[in-house]
């Protein structure tokens, strides 16, 4: 009978063992799965943080452009009214 409740003990003992092995395991992958959402979300922020600069420099090229334009006009109409 001893050897019965010894038996039961270990095989309970290595049960409980490999359970706790497995769920160390299941936290870890949850971790990497975790870190891997981590860095895709860093590399959409990236990604969204580049199309706005790339904007802005269009922005600033579209102003610079009108400047030039608007410039232009004033200098043409600067000389016509001088030869008036």
């Amino acid at each position: 009978m001893k050897k019965i409740a010894l038996t039961l003990a270990a095989v309970s003992a290595l049960t409980l063992a490999a359970c706790s092995g497995a769920e160390n395991e299941a936290a870890e992958a949850s971790n990497e799965v975790e870190a891997t959402a981590n860095e895709a979300d860093l590399d959409v922020n990236a990604s969204e943080a580049a199309e706005n600069a790339l904007d802005a420099a269009a922005n600033l090229t579209d102003q610079a452009g009108e400047a030039i334009e608007n410039a232009a006009e004033a200098t043409g109409e600067a000389a016509e009214n001088a030869a008036n």
